[in-house]
């Protein structure tokens, strides 16, 4: 084809770990933009995070090509419009193509390597360093990709790579550099390697913003016949993005997006990034598990209900009392997130929002709930509920080799979540259904656990009475009573 033919001309220029919906129709869609413009000319090579993923096997069959289809407003205006994004030359599987992964850290060509792994992403793991094997961490593997291009090139000071996590963890690139140097100090690697990490190599904090909704699975066969070809990679994305990256003036020759007429901050991305973690993923997550059980699908179909269009409301009017920024910002801001949670186009799966929600909730909710409460010596109500509704989200009727299987009117559902959380949750809801402790002491187990949460969340004042007093209406009367008489009796 045409297009991978153009591709295959171009210099392998960014290692990608991640080959899900958000880069495709976030990072890809960028570079795509960049090289139309004889910017970067580039091409991207896609690694699989997870020994389960099914993506890049099929993703190949279509050329590694795929459609990005943007819909919504944009300017006043409206936007409806597709482009196929050939920036992919391939996708390798590490758990099998250990050795084409490690080749190509060590091309001459790679410059970048870009990140979005989830939050769950960017944590330490404790695992033994195997030369000819995958690490399974996203950061055990840039530590060996890394030590590997260092080896290749004798510790070249000029052969150094930029880091870019995609990931919406706080001081993302200073995070996964410290649990690099971290993974390189237990592999007991060379002092001079990690000289050369401090040195020669660049991590950068940075914040993304676009809802990426995915493939459109209800609209799949009207899709197929405006375009005129099957494509099972459709990406739907809404045309707002915003790239935020916190560097010096060597990344914006390197990654010139400013120069393709794209929208990027550069410099300190702090006040942005409050803004988006708080009043953007923040309400995702508030609604990801109480709108699911509450029969919702779509962020749309929450947003079209009153009783839980009240209850978002809620929780951006607790969100907004805790934050500390500039009030017209903040309140121009959140009205322009509901303005896009209302995009008729994008059908934006809250089973896809609520998969890792244990960690999402820690990254997203979890301060929002600690400043309120220290504020105003009470607990945010709508938080507090989510939290509850994430615990039900995961009550498990099966599990399996993904994770916990919850049920829902009778149908079941799968769920993403750590092995640690699914091994956790899964525990205490069986010694809760067997009768051998009580709600409370389930929550207190749940709430109080550090390897979760890195602190016990019981210390926060009346959480654990109020998650367990809400699961236990959520078991008994239902979500959306247990929001009508959240919302309206207290």
């Amino acid at each position: 084809m045409a297009y991978q033919e153009s591709v295959s001309s171009l210099p392998e220029k960014v290692l990608q770990i991640g080959e899900g919906n958000f880069l495709r129709g976030f990072v890809d869609w960028m570079i795509h933009q960049m090289n139309k413009q004889g910017i970067f000319n580039g091409s991207v090579v896609a690694v699989q995070p997870t020994p389960h993923g099914r993506v890049l096997p099929k993703l190949k069959e279509q050329d590694w090509l795929y459609t990005v289809i943007l819909r919504g407003m944009a300017d006043g205006k409206k936007v409806d419009e597709g482009e196929v994004i050939p920036v992919i030359s391939r996708g390798l599987n590490p758990y099998e193509q250990w050795q084409q992964v490690l080749e190509t850290a060590a091309s001459k060509e790679l410059e970048l390597i870009i990140s979005n792994t989830t939050e769950a992403g960017i944590t330490y793991i404790k695992e033994p360093y195997q030369e000819d094997s995958s690490p399974l961490s996203f950061p055990g593997k840039l530590t060996a990709l890394l030590y590997h291009r260092y080896k290749q090139f004798a510790g070249d000071e000029r052969a150094g790579l930029h880091i870019l996590p995609c990931e919406l963890v706080e001081e993302n690139g200073g995070k996964l550099k410290y649990i690099v140097k971290r993974i390189a100090r237990d592999w007991e690697l060379p002092p001079d390697f990690l000289h050369w990490l401090e040195a020669s190599n660049r991590f950068y904090d940075t914040l993304v913003d676009r809802i990426v909704t995915g493939y459109p699975k209800s609209d799949s066969t009207a899709f197929t016949k405006r375009l005129g070809y099957e494509d099972d990679f459709i990406t739907v994305g809404e045309p707002y993005h915003l790239f935020c990256i916190n560097g010096p003036e060597e990344i914006k020759q390197v990654f010139p997006l400013d120069q393709a007429g794209l929208r990027v901050k550069w410099g300190d991305i702090e006040q942005y990034r409050e803004l988006k973690v708080r009043l953007l993923n923040g309400p995702h997550t508030l609604m990801a598990s109480t709108g699911y059980l509450a029969g919702a699908n779509t962020v749309l179909e929450v947003m079209k209900d009153e009783t839980l269009r009240t209850f978002i409301e809620r929780g951006f009017e607790e969100i907004i009392d805790s934050l500390s920024l500039d009030r017209k910002k903040t309140f121009e801001y959140a009205e322009q997130v509901k303005e896009r949670f209302l995009n008729p186009y994008n059908h934006h799966y809250l089973q896809d929002i609520g998969m890792n929600a244990v960690y999402k909730f820690k990254s997203r909710l979890l301060p929002t709930l600690s400043r309120y409460a220290e504020k105003n010596g009470t607990l945010p109500n709508a938080i507090a509920l989510s939290l509850a509704a994430i615990l039900v989200f995961f009550r498990p009727v099966e599990t399996n080799e993904k994770g916990i299987v919850g049920e829902r009117n009778g149908i079941n559902y799968q769920t993403r979540e750590s092995e640690l959380v699914n091994k956790v949750l899964t525990e205490c809801w069986e010694e809760f259904s067997q009768d051998r402790i009580s709600l409370e002491e389930f929550v207190f187990t749940v709430l109080g656990n550090r390897a979760i949460w890195e602190e016990d969340l019981n210390e926060i004042e009346l959480l654990t009475q109020t998650v367990s007093a809400y699961i236990r209406q959520i078991l008994s009367a239902g979500m959306q009573d247990t929001l009508k008489q959240m919302l309206y009796q207290n």
